[in-house]
């Protein structure tokens, strides 16, 4: 199977978010590519990366972006490939400003928004392998068994450190 997740991010520092999504995606097997795209910084490469997303075989991209957030937004409006923003932690404040710059998209323009952070960034693998499993049923057996070796992890009761 080629490469159907595409893993964005605006800059370096959003490398050790993001890279919960690819772990997960490492875990269920599935692969993906991880580039550097700033919405500022090289908005040529933000235009490419998304005119040439569907002839290029991706299904799914997650998007990072911290502060004003402008990746996962622009990246939708460049692809008709469905795209997951993931707002990552800032300094200034605390990631609440990526927050509603991912998720609050004008109508035509759809990005699904997960949590700020690392939690966040891990929920998008999930969700795009989801997405993915529609389609694939050794992925989604996989999906299930990931699903249920985390739910068989956590103790009924609750024990002393």
């Amino acid at each position: 199977m080629g490469v159907k997740v595409g893993i964005i991010m605006g800059s370096q520092s959003d490398w050790p978010t993001m890279k919960e999504a690819a772990t997960v995606l490492d875990e269920l097997g599935v692969a993906y590519e991880a580039k550097i795209v700033s919405a500022h910084r090289t908005p040529d490469r933000l235009w490419d990366y998304g005119k040439t997303a569907v002839d290029r075989g991706l299904h799914v991209i997650i998007a990072g972006a911290g502060g004003a957030a402008h990746l996962p937004g622009m990246m939708a409006s460049k692809t008709r490939v469905p795209v997951i923003g993931v707002p990552v932690q800032t300094r200034a404040l605390s990631g609440v400003d990526s927050l509603y710059s991912i998720v609050q998209m004008p109508k035509g323009f759809p990005v699904a928004t997960m949590a700020i952070g690392a939690a966040g960034a891990a929920n998008a693998g999930l969700m795009a392998a989801g997405i993915l499993a529609l389609d694939d049923p050794e992925l989604a057996a996989r999906l299930d068994d990931w699903r249920e070796a985390l739910s068989a992890s956590i103790p009924e009761e609750p024990q002393d450190d």
